[in-house]
């Protein structure tokens, strides 16, 4: 499985749209440890591109702070998972991946109305 989380500020971004870099990791699910990670300059934002890249790479699942409807719908229509609302405070990226495969990972209000 791989799980994308976007940061900005060294922290996960409140707004998946706008985010710096995108954190990959790969993980096994059987022993719910990280087995790779990758990281990569998020492009310029442009409406749709992100779920069809992140679609490329092998992206199963991704975890935000906030993130609009229609980006959310183009990623459920590619088969990814999202997960928003996820409060930066739960750490670094490795801990929020640490935190969601243990099935503790608190998903809040979504902060992007958009």
């Amino acid at each position: 499985m791989k799980i994308a989380i976007p940061i900005a500020e060294n922290k996960l971004c409140t707004h998946f749209g706008h985010c710096e870099t995108f954190y990959f990791f790969n993980v096994n699910m059987d022993t719910q440890e990280i087995t790779g990670k990758e990281i990569l300059e998020a492009p310029p934002h442009e409406p749709g591109l992100l779920p069809r890249l992140l679609s490329e790479k092998g992206v199963n699942v991704v975890i935000a702070g906030g993130m609009g409807a229609k980006a959310q719908d183009l990623f459920n229509q590619r088969g990814i998972k999202v997960v928003v609302g996820v409060n930066p405070a739960v750490g670094s990226p490795e801990n929020i991946v640490k935190t969601y495969l243990s099935g503790s990972l608190q998903a809040g209000t979504n902060p992007c109305d958009h």
